[in-house]
């Protein structure tokens, strides 16, 4: 079985669970209303848009047009299939790297451009998701506040923090790493991690010849500011279902309960989040102060987190997909010249 297949169906289990335990039934999903419906599916779809419009703004300042508009945020869309379908939302950047390469530019370039462009990623989500945590812990609701706070901290500051020792001196691979590998392969191995280090090296020299660089400050700023509206579209998606239930939240609420989801979801347990963005966003919602899934008596319903999760997770993954098959690696040729 073809792990898309796998990878799609897993997602699919927290859901599953959560239905059973709650009781929920599909009548109580489409209560939400269409309208109501697809208008969260189309914030997802531009918060996707607008990644796609930073990764082709990325590549025309640090190396000049590779490709269509158009082609390159379909590309981008499309790499979100990898993102959604494993564990804490990655593997999409690997997709990215290689239509770079294979479009002319080199790995170490590639890679470089990936990392610039997760780092403004993360450090947009993270600065809501803490605004969102330290918010619960002022209202008084701790635990949710707490977990947002220690999930989301870790993830940006280990993104950061990297990103910009990259600058300062040269990663190699670590010494646990080399000996393990060196036990399990020896000289293939040695192959293997004499590559890998002249790749991170590489990647540590474009950072030092470009972090520095005015026109680099600059897109560093706009692409922070580009996706910290992209996670802006996306958090008020729950709003527009809540417009289908008798529990209406506002831009603000939602916005702070998406990303207090998303933070939560970040956690490599489960595949795409599955499970834990919901419980997360439905905890913050419904101020979880104790661990426990009992619904208190102001809570939102199951049923408009699952019809939330279904619009912005599992209907994009299919049209993910087929984008990232149909375009992100589809077979290129280098045109005439």
């Amino acid at each position: 079985m073809k792990w898309r297949i796998v990878a799609f169906a897993a997602s699919l289990v927290p859901f599953l669970i959560i239905t059973i335990s709650f009781d929920v039934k599909p009548e109580d999903v489409f209560a939400v209303g269409i309208v109501n419906f697809l208008a969260a599916f189309a914030a997802m779809m531009g918060k996707l848009f607008l990644q796609g419009i930073k990764f082709h703004y990325i590549i025309g300042v640090f190396h000049g047009k590779i490709e269509s508009f158009w082609r390159t945020v379909i590309v981008r869309i499309g790499s979100e299939f990898v993102t959604m379908t494993t564990p804490m939302f990655v593997g999409g950047e690997v997709v990215r790297i290689y239509w770079m390469n294979k479009r002319g530019m080199n790995t170490s370039k590639a890679s470089w451009l990936g990392i610039f462009e997760i780092v403004t990623e993360v450090l947009a989500a993270g600065v809501l998701s803490l605004i969102a945590g330290i918010i619960a812990i002022v209202a008084g609701h701790v635990i949710i506040g707490a977990i947002v706070l220690g999930t989301t901290i870790p993830v940006v500051g280990l993104w950061t923090g990297l990103f910009f020792l990259t600058a300062k001196r040269d990663f190699q691979v670590p010494k646990i790493f080399v000996n393990l590998v060196l036990r399990l392969r020896k000289e293939k191995g040695q192959e293997y991690l004499d590559k890998t280090n002249e790749w991170m090296a590489d990647v540590c020299t474009m950072t030092r010849q470009n972090i520095r660089a005015p026109h680099a400050k600059k897109a560093f700023v706009i692409s922070f500011l580009i996706s910290l509206a992209s996670w802006l579209v996306f958090g008020i998606s729950f709003m527009f279902i809540s417009f289908g239930t008798e529990q209406t939240v506002s831009a603000i609420d939602s916005i702070l309960a998406v990303m207090a989801g998303n933070a939560i979801g970040n956690m490599p347990i489960t595949v795409g989040g599955s499970g834990l963005a919901e419980f997360g966003t439905w905890a913050y919602l419904s101020h979880l102060d104790e661990f426990k899934l009992e619904l208190p008596s102001d809570s939102v319903e199951w049923d408009a987190i699952i019809a939330w999760r279904i619009a912005t997770y599992q209907l994009p993954i299919p049209i993910a997909w087929f984008l990232l098959m149909k375009m992100a690696l589809r077979k290129y040729q280098k045109p005439a010249e």
